[in-house]
């Protein structure tokens, strides 16, 4: 054993055996409960005490006999999320009252005795306790080195560290070993350099930009110099630049999926190897997408990973990387028309204006490809090319990624946002949040009939000096959505013609307006959004209703002022009494059809809305008594 890797087994031992593995421990276990609650996954008793309600989970040990596993807390304002105390899980059982240690051992208890799909129980166990050392690790190193979150956007995207906060197993990365994940985990701001490959033209699926050249990408990317060097193989096998594609690969899936899963592919010629690039890039909070640290003005690369993260797998598959384009092109068209967007909100959409993914030929008109059976190779070998934000800052601007604005900064001990909370008072800064950032996206959906999956991931706040000016969005190929008949023009692009693939089912297209309206609630308003509410009202800076108030009353003006909108409310009234939320640790362990797990919560938009009308309804009142 080498020193370096001693070093490496020391820092990992150290970490499992300190009190942060404890301490995330006792927040997977929070975050797990959190939801089996809210999404009743489980039979759930609760008993109202005086300030908080504790939950009693009922379950089986393995012997048979009654196990119970209490906690306490409440269900919030937010969309009736439930928020446990801070204080560990105690399980129940013949030996007494003890902290819940043991992921695997609650799901078989507990899941397992609600109906729990046993090979999907074994599958989340696992993916849990990856969570648990996973996070455990970067918590450790965290604490060690000591680093507060300050920075510039891209420096903040590998220091905002937390993951996801409701999804249990925010950090799984099955797939990665320890070592992997101090080697390209975002925490540890590392530096790598792609594996550069090329796969000829018919067995690509690529998009590009109107005006872009795919050349002219290559040459900015790698330089003329390692790009000449590049064509030494390619000549080798008889071909040149105009005979295939290049993208890059992250070093991790080259060593750990390509290389073992596609061999023929590498013996027969259709993946030729190339070296790497000459740039260094960091990862990003989603592993998979790297910014170029060594020239930041430079497109992000987003690329295809066979790792399980947040219970996903990170392929990409070709026909999304080759679509990219067409739906940034489309999305940008759409801003570009509309006053509001252009002119006022100014928004800042992050072109995916590139996109490259190997898809034998075989594969395309429904053969199984090169090495028959299933297609191993499906979604592992992709790239999409994202404009970075940088390019988009003006002089006096700055951005920061939306997950960072709920953050706990434990090194500072105060939240992310605190000092610009000081700075700019709470309210007239979150105001300014709903108008800059949020009232885009909902204008979206309602002036166009088009959904974005606004999770804090695919959100960028531009601002100065904490100031909300404008806000960014990114992360389309997979997720835009859109209804038809509510299009402001029928312009999107055309699918199939694209891909073949795009000639099943809904994709893209809504059969109704119902899935809109559930995205923008429940990806911006309940997940987004939601966490900063429940951050803001525990560390006392404003009130769970107070926020919801501010939310709608920003949305309600923001209608009033754009009259057009009226008649579509009928579809995608936002301030609906309930929404449909996704049930995201119950599709984890249930079978069903795929968009059935979803389940009908209360909308805080609403309530606040109600009391907004009441108390206008009372100050007309004393006006006509006055």
């Amino acid at each position: 054993m080498t020193e370096h890797a001693e070093g490496i087994d020391l820092r990992l031992a150290e970490a499992v055996s300190s009190e942060v593995y404890a301490q995330v421990r006792t927040r997977i276990f929070r975050q797990l409960l959190e939801s089996f609650i809210f999404e009743r996954v489980a039979p759930v008793e609760s008993i109202q005490m005086r300030e908080e309600t504790l939950f009693i989970l009922h379950g089986r040990d393995e012997g048979g006999l009654p196990v119970t596993y209490n906690c306490r807390g409440g269900r919030r304002l937010t969309f009736g999320r439930v928020r446990l105390n801070a204080a560990p899980v105690q399980r129940i059982s013949r030996e007494g009252k003890r902290d819940a240690v043991c992921l695997r051992r609650f799901l078989r208890e507990v899941a397992a005795g609600a109906g729990a799909d046993p090979a999907k129980l074994s599958s989340f166990a696992e993916e849990l306790e990856r969570t648990l050392l996973h996070d455990a690790i970067a918590q450790y190193e965290r604490q060690r080195e000591g680093h507060a979150m300050e920075g510039s956007y891209d420096e903040l995207e590998t220091m905002a560290m937390d993951g996801h906060p409701y999804h249990p197993s925010y950090k799984s990365r099955i797939g990665f070993s320890p070592e992997d994940q101090l080697a390209y985990g975002p925490e540890f701001g590392p530096l790598l350099r792609p594996v550069w490959i090329a796969v000829r033209l018919k067995d690509a699926a690529f998009g590009i930009a109107a005006g872009e050249s795919f050349e002219a990408l290559w040459r900015s990317e790698l330089g003329a110099e390692r790009l000449a060097e590049f064509e030494a193989p390619l000549a080798g096998r008889g071909l040149t630049l105009a005979e295939v594609a290049l993208l890059p690969v992250h070093p991790w899936q080259w060593r750990n999926a390509v290389i073992p899963r596609m061999q023929e592919e590498l013996r027969e010629g259709r993946i030729i190897p190339l070296g790497p690039g000459g740039d260094l890039y960091r990862p990003q909070q989603s592993i998979r997408t790297l910014h170029n640290a060594s020239r930041p003005a430079k497109p992000s690369v987003k690329l295809a990973m066979t790792l399980l993260n947040t219970s996903a797998y990170r392929h990409i598959e070709p026909y999304y990387a080759k679509v990219a384009p067409a739906i940034s092109e489309w999305l940008q068209r759409t801003v570009d028309r509309d006053p509001y967007l252009r002119d006022d909100a100014e928004v800042v959409l992050l072109r995916e204006f590139a996109g490259v993914g190997y898809e034998p030929k075989e594969t395309r008109e429904g053969g199984q490809g090169p090495n028959g059976g299933s297609m191993a190779s499906e979604g592992m070998l992709a790239c999409i090319w994202r404009d970075a934000l940088g390019g988009h800052l003006r002089v006096d601007e700055s951005g920061a990624p939306f997950h960072a604005l709920s953050a706990y900064d434990p090194i500072a001990g105060r939240l992310f946002i605190a000092p610009w909370l000081a700075k700019h008072g709470a309210e007239r800064w979150l105001r300014a949040l709903f108008e800059r950032c949020v009232l885009p996206v909902a204008h979206l959906a309602l002036a166009h009939g088009i959904g974005l999956e606004s999770h804090a991931q695919n959100m960028a706040l531009i601002h100065r000096d904490g100031w909300p000016v404008r806000v960014a969005l990114k992360d389309f190929h997979e997720d835009a959505m859109f209804y038809r008949p509510l299009l402001s023009a029928d312009d999107a692009p055309d699918f199939e013609a694209i891909h073949p693939a795009f000639g099943e089912g809904a994709w893209f297209e809504q059969r109704e307006a119902a899935p809109i309206r559930y995205l923008l609630l429940g990806a911006l308003y309940g997940i987004n959004l939601g966490e900063l509410a429940m951050v803001l009202a525990d560390h006392g800076v404003v009130r769970e209703a107070r926020f919801w108030q501010i939310a709608a009353e920003t949305l309600s003006d923001h209608i009033e002022r754009h009259p057009e909108l009226r008649p579509r409310l009928a579809l995608l009234d936002p301030f609906a009494e309930t929404t449909r939320l996704e049930q995201l640790t119950k599709k984890r362990l249930f079978r069903a059809e795929p968009g059935t797990l979803m389940h009908e919560v209360a909308n805080p938009l609403h309530a606040a809305m109600q009391e907004i009308r009441s108390a206008e309804r009372q100050a007309r009142n004393r006006e006509d008594l006055g």
